[in-house]
């Protein structure tokens, strides 16, 4: 197993017929299929990911530090199983239902045009990130500190203002009734 590997392309990777190196570092993952795969204790640091499948990946260990996912299906993920120190990930155009982030501390992570259908963000930090055209049905706030958080373009959230630190958090008025769901009232 090779050590690390720096600055390099992949194309179309396919975990049945890859073995993966300790870490990587500035390289970029293309239309590669992860599903599935043992990403146990790998690092990734300034690493981007395009229209890739990640789906039920095993993260236990893992680091992301500054890592980008675009338009990648990323379902089932346990995030919270992955190596604390330095995580930094941002996603765009991502699919991430059924996926936790329990516990986590990741203060300006940058949630863009993503499906986060049932997301689990019990007991993060969630200060300073974003939710820009954010599906977040069925996600799950609870004690979560969303401080500065931005809301104003995300959908279909419901969250407790009384079981979360919303300190700054911006939301539009359209969208406020995810705010009061669990008052059971009709806003007309």
């Amino acid at each position: 197993m090779e050590q690390q590997i720096e600055e390099q392309d992949f194309n179309n990777i396919n975990v049945l017929n890859h073995t993966f190196a300790k870490s990587y570092e500035s390289c970029h993952f293309k239309n590669s299929n992860f599903s599935n795969a043992n990403l146990k204790g790998i690092l990734f640091i300034d690493c981007e990911f395009k229209e890739c499948d990640l789906s039920n990946a095993n993260l236990s260990h893992t680091s992301f530090q500054n890592c980008n996912f675009t338009d990648c299906k990323m379902i089932g993920l346990l995030f919270n199983n992955c190596e604390p120190f330095a995580f930094s990930i941002s996603l765009n155009e991502c699919i991430l239902n059924h996926s936790s982030f329990f516990g986590m501390t990741l203060p300006k992570t940058n949630f863009q045009n993503s499906k986060l259908k049932e997301v689990d963000f019990s007991d993060a930090d969630l200060s300073n990130s974003i939710f820009l055209n954010a599906d977040l049905s069925g996600a799950i706030f609870q004690n979560t500190i969303l401080a500065k958080a931005d809301f104003r373009n995300a959908d279909n959230y419901s969250l407790d203002p009384e079981n979360n630190i919303l300190k700054g958090a911006k939301f539009s008025l359209l969208q406020i009734s995810g705010l009061l769901d669990k008052y059971n009232i009709t806003i007309e």
